[in-house]
């Protein structure tokens, strides 16, 4: 979805628009899944990285721009616990129970007319 509001800047508010975003590379180097006793599985990503594309455009009282931007984001790692309780039924289903992220790096190229 796109992403829009304003913010508080120095004298005025700054108005933005993030639009079209698009996800154009997913990289998960390492990876693992095990199974926790009595609890159910623990995902572990390590190293991951992200690039997307967007539109962008920002507006203020001064002046406003537009452009495309180009995001890379490193180093993510992420752990995620899953419960897998049995239903009443005696099916599984699944839930998440704890989730831990972290980024390291994060490239944003901005292309615009001014």
């Amino acid at each position: 979805p796109d992403l829009n509001g304003y913010e508080k800047f120095g004298l005025g508010n700054v108005k933005y628009n993030i639009s079209r975003i698009h996800v154009t590379a997913v990289e998960f180097p390492s990876a693992s899944i095990s199974l926790i006793p009595g609890t159910g599985i623990k995902l572990v990503i390590g190293n991951a990285s992200l690039t997307f594309d967007m539109n962008w455009n920002i507006r203020t009282w001064m002046f406003k721009d537009s452009g495309r931007s180009t995001v890379y984001i490193s180093k993510v790692f992420v752990t995620a616990i899953f419960s897998t309780p049995l239903d009443n039924m005696g099916h599984t289903s699944i839930s998440l129970t704890s989730c831990r992220t972290t980024s390291g790096d994060i490239d944003i190229k901005l292309h615009g007319k001014s």
